[in-house]
């Protein structure tokens, strides 16, 4: 099984913008193939200065959302889910120009947004997101892309939770720009057998994100890698593999996502260590000049 390897600018800087070029050659000289652009403020994105940093690493990139307050298309008020749909067609803006296949993240409702509801209305959100979703996909399809969609923890919704879930949800859509991703943290919460899940996804999976149990370095906790990484192979995964964590220097982040210490000196030591485990699970070592580069680099 042949992976890419990436890096969530998350890990190094919030909100990411056109101007943190050096940090896109940083990743690179790290070693991976691949960064992944969480987009908080599309303002703040100007692929025109992004381009170019990204044909001279050779870094592939992918985009990621930011579901934040106001951005939740299980809001009841239609002004708030127009204003969703209008933030996904600026990723989807971005993504044309980058040539980003598709756009990544748990697009169906505000992050945080979790609550005791009945049953009846549970059913009515999961309807209006799959109606929402079906003309986000109907865009996304027209464009040429497909949308990610990622199930997050008890903690963070109600909504989609395990990949079970999203497909699920995937189906609800009816439409075939849509598809899965995974993020290991939130399965680690979630999910009783990881390479069950993956199993189940199969095809409908288009993007893996991937942190421990903890946050943190990839290899130091409670992971069942060696599952994750088989199911990956038996269901012959070709994307990328992307390492997604938080800096705690950004504390409106930090505290956002409850990391309230350092793992590792630095956040490039967090990468490089995260992307040795990984390059060693999946048997793909570093070239000798990328070897050297990171040597170089840490």
């Amino acid at each position: 099984m042949s992976v890419t390897f990436g890096a969530s600018t998350w890990l190094w800087t919030s909100p990411f913008s056109s101007e943190q070029g050096e940090l896109l050659r940083g990743i690179a000289r790290l070693g991976f193939d691949a960064v992944e652009l969480p987009i908080e403020d599309p303002d703040l994105v100007d692929p025109g200065k992004i381009l170019p940093i990204l044909e001279e690493t050779g870094l592939t990139p992918y985009l990621c959302g930011a579901f934040g307050p106001g951005r939740d298309l299980t809001n009841p008020d239609a002004s708030v889910r127009a204003n969703t749909r209008a933030y996904l067609s600026r990723l989807m803006d971005l993504a044309e120009v980058l040539g980003v296949p598709f756009i990544a993240g748990p697009m169906y409702a505000q992050v945080g947004k979790a609550r005791q509801l009945a049953p009846e209305e549970r059913q009515r959100e999961w309807d209006l997101a799959a109606r929402e979703l079906h003309t986000v996909a109907t865009e996304a399809g027209n464009r040429g892309l497909k949308l990610a969609i990622e199930a997050i923890n008890r903690f963070e919704s109600d909504l989609v939770n395990t990949t079970a879930d999203t497909i699920r949800l995937v189906r609800s859509i009816g439409h075939p720009a849509a598809k899965a991703m995974i993020d290991t943290f939130h399965m680690t919460i979630e999910e009783a057998d990881i390479g069950a899940a993956i199993r189940h996804a199969g095809d409908d999976l288009i993007h893996v994100q991937v942190s421990e149990n903890h946050r943190g370095v990839t290899g130091t906790g409670l992971t069942p890698w060696q599952d994750f990484r088989d199911a990956l192979g038996d269901i012959g995964y070709k994307g990328a593999v992307v390492i997604e964590s938080f800096t705690p220097d950004n504390r409106d982040l930090a505290g956002a996502v409850c990391i309230w210490k350092r793992f590792t000196a630095t956040q490039d030591e967090f990468a490089a260590r995260g992307l040795a485990f990984m390059r060693d699970l999946f048997d793909q070592p570093l070239s000798k000049s990328k070897a050297s580069a990171l040597a170089a680099s840490v």
